[in-house]
């Protein structure tokens, strides 16, 4: 299996251990950073770690490319499918007027306040720790942002790319996203996304940065069952 294949927990088992909860069969975020878990495989008891770690009234995001067994102690509430994207060539950055920024905690409630607006993920109120993000102001307001989320053992997720309704078509994004993935380069880690399967225009913008489709990915978002009788 490609290293990629179960992002979430290679993610978890390495370089995010420290925000994560769980153990050797099952992790999952600590719930201010994220909602990603993820089994370690599809064994019974994996999936009975899993479960574990979602009480009543939580839900979590699986995300990998083999199919999602669902934990008999779980139900999925939404399925979908993406796309996962792998950087093939250097992405050269972009030049702009605007000036880039490192945001960090004293940005993270716009950066949350910008992200429950576009809605480009998951993310929650410390999900800035998970990576180096970056940011474009304008005349004071956070304008658009970008980041990095999953760290897998030689590559980084690009994440959390965004633009406030108020300042698109300036090709904020795309200069944030090159800029993000030429500090990912400069480590010797290669980049990757995801995105969903229909975004069409997202998809478009990152070919243009040189990443290239790998392969599809199953998504689900997973939530204790109600017990029956």
């Amino acid at each position: 299996m490609h290293v990629l294949d179960r992002p979430v927990w290679e993610s978890l088992a390495t370089r995010h251990a420290a925000l994560s909860e769980g153990g050797p069969l099952a992790r999952r975020y600590v719930r201010d950073v994220n909602l990603f878990a993820s089994p370690r495989d599809d064994s019974a008891e994996a999936l009975d770690a899993l479960a574990e770690l979602v009480k009543p009234g939580e839900h979590v995001y699986v995300l990998q490319v083999p199919e999602i067994v669902v934990p008999e102690a779980l139900r999925a509430a939404k399925t979908a499918l993406g796309v996962q994207m792998v950087a093939t060539r250097p992405v050269q950055r972009e030049s702009g007027s605007e000036t880039i920024l490192p945001l960090g905690d004293a940005d993270a409630p716009e950066m949350l306040a910008l992200a429950q607006l576009t809605q480009p993920g998951p993310f929650l109120a410390r999900t800035h720790m998970m990576g180096h993000f970056i940011g474009i102001r304008i005349d004071g307001r956070l304008a658009a942002m970008a980041g990095e989320r999953m760290h897998v053992p030689g590559h980084t997720e690009l994440s959390g790319v965004c633009t406030h309704p108020d300042f698109r078509g300036r090709g904020l994004a795309r200069r944030l996203s090159a800029t993000v993935c030429a500090g990912i380069e400069a480590r010797g880690e290669t980049p990757f996304l995801h995105a969903w399967k229909d975004n069409h225009s997202a998809i478009a913008l990152y070919e243009k940065l040189g990443f290239r489709w790998r392969t599809d990915v199953n998504v689900a978002v997973l939530e204790r069952a109600v017990a029956s009788g």
